[in-house]
């Protein structure tokens, strides 16, 4: 393979792979995007990023629709998101350690109930060919786009835009801004946060199902690799906005495929280092984001790292 050939190889691999690996990324950070923005932080997602993954695969391998699947992901993340909002209604109740207590509750639910889903092929999600055009293969696989990388990227653009412009987004500003400033204008603070919660359980859920409907589009207990507990990191350093959330999302997926890619091209030779590289950003991220005044600036005033 010439070095032409090979740039071509590796870039459209890289492309693919970013689109592919972004996908629960972005459904993941713009749910805690939507959770932080009430004042609240989840870190229970990687439990719900899991359970959402295992319930999509087990409900796709029974009925043979993964799009029903999908739903019932997004539910199971919904009633997490739910479950960890209630909890942190209760007095004297921090919601950091909750989150922590329901991602190993989520991991443990799944880790039991999946079990017999592990060897079992389940129908998975279909995707559209958008590279129909090019006679190069690798062209062609790189731009088969499944139709949730296209909802995501028009849902951060729709949130990017409600909480900037509707009644709804301004009222979940001013209660992830000041709890009592929102009390005053008679909004009911923890309905809210309860709504954003569930919403944000309910994207990881979609998250979770990706992974075992898509990409690497099969269930057992690995599959996660910690994307749950990244998407926290990433909506630091996206400073709480969707449309950064979209290009930290992509960030990451290019950072997810450099090891893929380079394997495609007979690369071999360091191959477990490039596959760590999305954990070696995030650690890069959680290390500029500490020292930052700006992102501190932007976040959120009822968060607990604020504080």
């Amino acid at each position: 393979m010439d070095g032409s050939s090979a740039l071509v190889t590796v870039l459209a691999a890289m492309i693919g792979g970013a689109i592919r690996v972004s996908t629960p990324f972005l459904f993941v950070a713009l749910g805690e995007m939507l959770t932080e923005r009430s004042g609240r932080i989840n870190l229970g997602l990687e439990g719900t990023l899991v359970l959402g993954a295992m319930s999509g695969y087990a409900i796709s391998y029974h009925t043979g629709s993964p799009w029903l699947g999908l739903l019932v992901a997004g539910f199971a993340g919904m009633m997490m998101g739910t479950l960890h909002a209630l909890i942190c209604r209760l007095p004297r109740v921090n919601d950091i350690a909750v989150g922590i207590a329901l991602m190993l509750f989520g991991l443990g639910i799944a880790f039991f109930l999946g079990k017999a889903y592990i060897q079992p092929t389940a129908p998975r999600l279909g995707s559209i060919p958008l590279g129909f055009w090019s006679s190069n293969p690798q062209i062609e696989r790189a731009l088969e786009i499944n139709p949730l990388f296209l909802i995501g990227i028009a849902l951060a653009f729709f949130l990017a835009w409600a909480l900037k412009n509707t009644r709804p987004g301004l009222i979940l500003r001013v209660t992830g801004d000041s709890e009592a400033a929102a009390r005053a204008l008679g909004h009911p603070v923890m309905l809210i946060r309860l709504m954003a919660t569930a919403a944000g359980g309910f994207l990881a859920g979609i998250g979770g199902a990706f992974l075992s409907l898509y990409y690497p589009g099969s269930w057992n207990e690995g599959l996660s690799s910690g994307q749950g507990l990244m998407a926290v990191a990433l909506v630091i350093f996206a400073r709480w906005d969707p449309i950064r959330c979209l290009y930290a999302a992509m960030l990451f997926g290019a950072a997810g495929s450099l090891g893929p890619s380079l394997q495609a091209i007979g690369i071999t030779q360091g191959y477990y280092f490039f596959n760590a590289a999305p954990y070696i950003l995030t650690l890069f991220l959680m290390i500029g984001s500490a020292g930052s005044k700006k992102a501190l600036r932007d976040a959120p005033g009822e968060l607990a790292l604020t504080r």
